[in-house]
């Protein structure tokens, strides 16, 4: 799966923006492939995004702010819970997703078990 970014495009505050642009070029910088939804260009995704943040993430007054971060329909986090999730280096984690590096030892056990099948 792919992690989602809700963003605001559109946003005139800074720090938003700010927020925004860190997660997206963090994901970028690490080639970790997300999808970015825009929440300006979709009345549609801006209300899923507003019912599929939980209860305890959600202000205590108005909507919740972009960036919302979501792999398929599970809830990954804010960007508190991303910069947290950098800082401790477990973004993988975080957004669900396999380490790279659990994935290149599945793919080297997985040749050399290839390796070895088809001696003699």
């Amino acid at each position: 799966q792919v992690a989602a970014i809700f963003v605001n495009k559109c946003s005139v505050y800074v720090c938003i923006k700010k927020k925004q642009q860190d997660v997206v070029r963090f994901l970028e910088a690490n080639k970790i492939e997300f999808e970015e939804v825009d929440i300006t260009m979709s009345e549609e995704q801006r209300q899923w995004m507003y019912k599929n943040v939980p209860p305890e993430k959600k202000p205590a007054q108005g909507n919740p702010l972009p960036p919302q971060i979501f792999n398929g329909d599970r809830y990954c986090g804010d960007y508190d819970s991303f910069f947290e999730s950098k800082e401790s280096n477990t973004v993988f984690s975080f957004l669900g997703l396999k380490s790279r590096l659990a994935s290149k030892v599945v793919n080297l056990k997985e040749r050399w078990s290839a390796l070895t099948s088809s001696q003699p």
